[in-house]
């Protein structure tokens, strides 16, 4: 998988109003189909902010099941 193309997928969903901020684990798969089916319930928690395993901080859980994307975006594509 090329580097950062979960996140790049994301950000552009949400650029082309694929995907609405707040957004759930299920938004997340339907707006980016196709990322692997173990990669939608794991990467908004490994990479939220204050994630206790210090992976980067890209998202924001602002209740359980619920994130937004920390700004400025962090990569661009």
């Amino acid at each position: 998988m090329p580097k950062h193309k979960v996140y790049l997928s994301i950000v552009k969903a949400i650029k082309n109003g694929e995907l609405q901020e707040p957004f759930t684990v299920k938004d997340f798969k339907r707006a980016c189909p196709n990322l692997g089916e173990g990669t939608y319930p794991v990467f908004l928690n490994k990479h939220r902010v204050g994630n206790p395993g210090g992976n980067t901080e890209l998202f924001i859980r602002i209740a359980p099941g619920l994130f937004k994307m920390v700004r400025p975006y962090r990569y661009q594509n």
